[in-house]
C-alpha cells in the first residue's frame, strides 16, 4: 500500500536517451519536480583505424541504448516505481557523427564516423581553395558554419566515395543517412519494419546541408557536396511526437513499447534547454528568433524549435577543440595522473602554472580561429617546472579557450556578458570553476542538477503536443539551486595571464599542412582525403540572444568532456 501511494505521488515520468561520444545513458525524471529518479550508463568503444580517424560501431551504440533502458527499468522496479508512469522519451546525442545504413536490411553500411574524425581534412582544404578568395566561410550565409571536417556533409561524401557498400546502396536507392539521433529513432520505432527516418532542426543545422533560414534541406548545398536529397531524414521540430517505441515484450524494458519518442536535441542544445531551470526568473525566453552571423569566428546554429508551430530559436556557438580530453591525455598518454580527481589535487598543490602555458591544439584550433594547421605546445618551461605546474596549466588552458570565445561573443553582440552558466562533467572540478571565474572576471554559476543535457531532452519530450506532461512556462518550471564562483584575482593579473596565453596560441599555429591526394589518373580529386592529426573531444559555448532581465546578460557553457 505504501509503495502504491509512492507511485501515485510521483506523477508523470519522462525518460531521456543521452547518447554521447564515450557513453550512453538512459535517465528517468519526475516531470513535476525535475528530480532524477534512476539511470544507467554504458561505455562506448571508439576505434582508430588510422591516424586521425575515429569510428564507432552503430550496432554497439544501439545495443548500449537497449542495455541502459533494460537496467534502468530494473532499477525502477526495485524502487517500486511504476514503469508505466513513463509518458514520453527524449533523445539527445553527439552531433555531426555520421551514419549510413540499408533501409531494406536495417544493417549499417560502415562504422559511424565520429564528429572529431579528421580524414576529410584534405577534402576541406581543396573545397576552400576552390572558393572565391579561398574563403572558408563561403557557405556560411546559408549554413551559419565554416567549411570544416567537423560537420557531416564531408563525412557523408567520403563514405559515398570510399565505401563500396555505401555507393551501391545510394545508387540502388536503399541508403539512409543520419546522425546518431536519426539512427536511434529509426531503430527504436521499428527499423526496417516501418521505422521513422527523421532528425530535428538542431542536428540538421550541423550537417552543412541545412539552410538555417528556410529551415529545410537546401538543394544547392546538396548539389555542392553531391548528396542525393532522398537519403536525408525528414527534419522535424525538437518537441513533437516522432513515433512510438517498439521493444520486444520479453524484456523488462518491453513496458516502454508504445511510449512516444517526442523530444530530440543535439547535446549542446539539450543542455541549453535543461539550463532553463537555473535561468528561471532571470531569462524568460532564451534565444534569437533570427540568425545572426558572427564576424569573430563563432558558429550560427539552431538552438531549438520546441514545437511544430513554434518559432525556431538561434544561437551563436563557439566550439573548443580540447577541454576534457586534455585530462585524459595527461592520464593515458603522459601518466602523470591516475584519475580526473587527482588532477585537481595536483594542480591545487601549487596553485600556479609558474609561467607554464599549455595550448592543447592536438588537432588544430576551433573557434574563434578555425585553424587546422595548429598543433599542441607547452611553453614557458624552466628547471623549476614540474607535473603539478603542468596540471595547473592544463586547467588554465580550458579557461583561456573559454575566454577567447567570450571575447568573440562580446564583440559580436556588443553586450558585455555578466554571468556564465556551466554544465558538463568538468564542473565537478571546483578549482577549474574558480579559475574560470578568475580568468573571465565574471561570476560562474554551476547548477546543483548535473544532468542538464538529459534533462533538456526530457523536458522537450514531456512538453510535446499530445504528451503535455511538462510545462515550459517560466512560472511552472521547478527552480534548481546553484553555486556561484566569484572572481578572486584582480583584473590586471587576469589580463596579464591571458595575454601570455594568446602569445602561446600564436606559437602553436602553422605546424601542419596536407598534401594533395591524386586519383588513378594522376588528377586531384575534390572529394579525396588524407588522414591527419589526432582526435579531439569538444566543448561548446552558446550565446542565446541579447535578452535582458534585471540588467543581466547570460552565457551558457557546456563542458562536454570525457572527464
Amino acid at each position: 500500500m505504501a509503495a502504491s501511494s509512492h507511485r501515485i505521488m510521483l506523477g508523470p515520468l519522462v525518460a531521456a536517451i543521452d547518447q554521447g561520444t564515450s557513453s550512453t545513458r538512459f535517465l528517468v525524471f519526475n516531470s513535476k519536480t525535475a528530480e532524477l529518479l534512476s539511470h544507467h550508463q554504458v561505455e562506448i568503444k571508439q576505434s582508430f583505424p588510422k591516424e586521425g580517424w575515429v569510428e564507432e560501431d552503430p550496432k554497439e551504440i544501439l545495443q548500449s541504448v537497449y542495455e541502459c533502458m533494460e537496467r534502468t527499468c530494473e532499477k525502477l522496479t526495485q524502487l517500486n516505481i511504476d514503469i508505466s508512469n513513463i509518458k514520453a522519451i527524449g533523445v539527445t546525442n553527439q552531433r555531426e557523427t555520421t551514419l549510413v545504413w540499408d533501409k531494406e536490411t536495417g544493417e549499417p553500411l560502415y562504422n559511424a564516423i565520429v564528429w572529431l574524425d579528421l580524414r576529410t581534412q584534405s577534402t576541406v582544404e581543396r573545397l576552400i581553395n576552390k572558393t572565391p578568395g579561398r574563403n572558408k566561410n563561403h557557405l556560411k550565409h546559408k549554413t551559419g558554419l565554416p567549411i570544416s571536417t567537423y560537420f557531416s556533409a564531408v563525412k557523408l561524401r567520403w563514405l559515398m566515395d570510399n565505401v563500396d557498400d555505401v555507393h551501391k546502396a545510394v545508387v540502388s536507392h536503399r541508403a539512409m543517412f543520419g546522425t546518431v539521433d536519426s539512427w536511434l529513432i529509426w531503430c527504436l520505432t521499428g527499423g526496417k519494419s516501418g521505422g521513422v527516418h527523421c532528425t530535428d532542426v538542431t542536428n540538421a543545422s550541423r550537417t552543412m546541408l541545412f539552410n538555417i533560414h528556410t529551415m529545410e534541406w537546401d538543394p544547392e548545398l546538396c548539389k555542392y557536396f553531391g548528396i542525393p536529397m532522398e537519403i536525408l531524414p525528414r527534419v522535424r521540430s525538437s518537441s513533437e511526437i516522432y513515433g512510438l517505441m517498439k521493444i520486444c515484450s520479453s524484456r523488462k524494458s518491453g513496458a516502454l513499447s508504445g511510449i512516444p519518442i517526442s523530444g530530440c536535441l543535439g547535446d549542446q542544445s539539450a543542455a541549453l534547454v535543461g539550463q532553463m531551470l537555473t535561468l528561471c526568473g532571470l531569462l524568460c525566453v532564451s534565444g534569437m528568433e533570427r540568425p545572426v552571423m558572427s564576424d569573430h569566428g563563432l558558429l550560427t546554429t539552431v538552438a531549438y524549435k520546441l514545437g511544430r508551430d513554434k518559432p525556431a530559436c538561434y544561437a551563436l556557438e563557439g566550439s573548443v577543440a580540447i577541454a576534457g580530453a586534455v585530462v585524459r591525455w595527461l592520464q593515458d598518454n603522459l601518466g602523470i595522473i591516475g584519475s580526473s580527481e587527482e588532477l585537481e589535487k595536483l594542480a591545487a598543490s601549487v596553485g600556479t602554472s609558474y609561467g607554464c602555458y599549455f595550448v592543447p591544439a592536438f588537432s588544430g584550433l576551433y573557434a574563434p580561429y578555425w585553424e587546422p594547421s595548429a598543433r599542441g605546445i607547452i611553453c614557458g618551461l624552466t628547471q623549476f617546472t614540474n607535473k603539478s605546474h603542468l596540471a595547473f596549466a592544463a586547467l588554465e588552458a580550458v579557461c583561456f579557450q573559454t575566454r577567447e570565445i567570450l571575447d568573440a561573443m562580446n564583440q559580436d553582440s556588443g553586450i558585455p556578458l555578466t554571468q556564465l552558466q556551466v554544465d558538463g562533467g568538468m564542473t565537478s572540478n571546483r578549482l577549474l570553476m574558480q579559475l574560470q571565474a578568475d580568468i573571465l572576471c565574471i561570476p560562474v554559476v554551476k547548477p546543483s542538477m548535473p544532468e542538464t543535457t538529459a534533462l533538456g531532452a526530457a523536458m522537450a519530450a514531456g512538453a510535446a503536443e499530445g504528451v503535455s506532461v511538462w510545462s515550459l512556462n517560466p512560472e511552472d518550471l521547478s527552480e534548481v539551486t546553484s553555486e556561484k564562483f566569484e572572481p578572486q584575482i584582480n583584473t590586471e593579473e587576469s589580463e596579464f595571464r591571458y595575454a601570455r596565453w594568446k602569445k602561446a596560441v600564436q606559437k602553436s599555429m602553422n605546424w601542419e599542412t596536407t598534401e594533395p591526394v591524386c586519383n588513378g589518373n594522376g588528377e586531384t580529386s575534390i572529394f579525396s582525403s588524407a588522414p591527419l592529426g589526432f582526435y579531439i573531444i569538444g566543448s561548446m559555448l552558446m550565446l542565446i540572444g541579447a535578452k535582458y532581465l534585471a540588467g543581466e546578460c547570460l552565457l551558457q557553457y557546456v563542458y562536454e568532456a570525457e572527464y
